[in-house]
């Protein structure tokens, strides 16, 4: 296909010869005219860009999902219906965002309300807004630097799951979802989509540089921050298989392209750690597009999904056209921004094991900011006990103590055998200063990190005393909460 193929409030757009590192923002605001979505930061932090987009969710059902335009490429969008801010009116009257937002005196200078009044779209359509803290986690991404957030999450209770029969209901009950295959080329820059694995090995062989695309919330940022323009990119987004999300043998099956905000929905009542760490991975925008896949692969060592995973014994299920290869998640990662993935493989998936019995486990993430804010320290922890109290088996994972995510072996060892006490546990934690040599940076100096370390098991182990696993409460400042 020589063009890109979308619809843009509804309308549909054919654009032959545009850049495929062009993002949605830059398309919006420069070629379609439609200067409602604004550019704040270029990084996916503020959340002026902010826009709609029908997706799938990981059951195939369609959901309207706000999303930072300025992280889309624009093939991303290939066979979508977006909605900017304009598409908002109808039938020459505001929709109910915009009323509650102006009456609620929801907006100042303006500049953010366009990003604030989509982020409320999709809450407005959403059916699972039943927590308060829900709230928060929906307009977390979108920054307001003079009204102040009450306002703004008042006029999000107030439209929260209201469901008006709008032009996006109606495009949520007849929207059929349409082909995101792609092939296409813009003068040297070449992006495919393929929609089989055999297409996948196809384009493969013949582009053995391909770089790999899901969401792109991490490789948009080379396009919007270093202005580089990949040469050739292949996107996965339109392989099935690999959104598989599903409980399997006790454990799960947690597909490499499965959004964070499916899982995070996946994991509440199913997997309490993952669901700790999701809470506080980032935005709701970002989390709408980014992947299990992608959070793993770059292979980041404050990566925030890593730590957990590890400590639950996870395995990487690795693709290619010869077949499959699995290993253990801590070995997939073999040192600063390297994985163990070899020339025209991905990683397919990411198996969790079913957990043993007497298993407590928890995972922990420390940051400047408590929400979309990158990780000083990370961990993800799983100790079995047995019924006399003794340690069985001890995984301690960490990121942002070294080039990759690894686990505190030394400390490990230092536990089992022994009885699950806060005595053995401090007599234990010495040995971390030999497991780990973390560096110092903007996030935290070396002893910073080496000490919240320590204090994250003495938190573990205060935290899981009465459950083995407890979910955040419901006023949570933090993923650490000890009485």
């Amino acid at each position: 296909m020589d063009r890109l193929r979308f619809y843009l409030n509804d309308r549909l757009i054919e654009e032959p010869g545009l850049s495929p590192t062009l993002t949605l923002l830059r398309y919006l605001r420069d070629r379609a005219h439609l200067v409602g979505t604004k550019e704040g930061c270029a990084e996916g932090d503020c959340g002026a860009c902010t826009v709609a987009v029908l997706e799938q969710d990981a059951k195939g059902a369609p959901v309207l999902r706000a999303i930072n335009s300025c992280l889309l490429l624009l093939p991303m969008v290939q066979g979508k219906r977006v909605y900017t801010v304009e598409a908002l009116k109808e039938g020459g009257k505001p929709h109910m965002v915009q009323e509650v937002l102006a009456s609620g005196l929801g907006s100042q200078c303006g500049y953010c309300t366009p990003g604030v009044a989509m982020a409320l779209l999709e809450a407005c359509h959403r059916k699972d807004l039943d927590e308060p803290w829900k709230l928060d986690a929906q307009m977390c991404g979108n920054l307001c630097r003079c009204t102040g957030y009450r306002p703004i999450r008042e006029a999000a209770a107030r439209v929260a799951g209201v469901g008006p029969p709008d032009r996006f209901a109606r495009a949520l009950s007849e929207t059929r979802p349409e082909s995101m295959a792609l092939a296409y080329s813009a003068g040297a820059q070449r992006y495919f989509t393929p929609a089989s694995f055999q297409e996948l090995w196809d384009v493969l062989d013949a582009h053995p540089e391909a770089r790999f695309v899901v969401g792109g919330t991490d490789l948009s940022l080379e396009v919007t921050k270093r202005f580089t323009e990949p040469p050739l990119l292949v996107s996965l987004e339109a392989l099935p298989v690999l959104r598989t999300l599903e409980p399997r043998d006790g454990g799960h099956r947690l597909g490499a392209a499965v959004w964070l905000t499916d899982l995070e929905d996946y994991a509440r009542g199913t997997c309490p750690p993952l669901e700790r760490m999701l809470r506080y991975f980032g935005a709701r925008q970002i989390k709408n597009r980014a992947t299990v896949g992608g959070n793993l692969c770059t292979a980041s060592p404050i990566g925030d999904l890593a730590p957990v995973l590890i400590s639950l014994g996870a395995e990487a299920v690795l693709l290619s056209r010869t077949g499959e290869r699995r290993m253990a998640l801590e070995d997939f990662f073999v040192d600063y921004r390297r994985t163990a993935l070899r020339q025209g493989e991905l990683l397919a998936a990411v198996e969790v094991p079913a957990q043993p019995v007497g298993a407590r486990s928890l995972a922990y993430k420390v940051s400047k900011r408590r929400e979309l804010d990158i990780s000083a320290v990370s961990a993800g922890f799983r100790v079995v006990v047995d019924a006399a109290g003794q340690v069985l088996e001890a995984r301690l994972a960490y990121g942002g103590m070294g080039p990759r995510p690894a686990r505190a072996r030394r400390v490990e060892q230092a536990l089992v055998g022994q009885p699950w006490t806060e005595e053995r546990l401090e007599a234990a934690l010495p040995r971390l200063d030999e497991d780990f040599t973390p560096r110092t940076d903007h996030r935290g100096s070396a002893w910073y990190r080496a000490q919240v370390a320590k204090n994250l098991l003495r938190g573990f182990f205060q935290e899981t005393l009465e459950s083995p696993s407890p979910r955040l409460e419901a006023h949570h400042s933090a993923t650490v909460q000890v009485r």
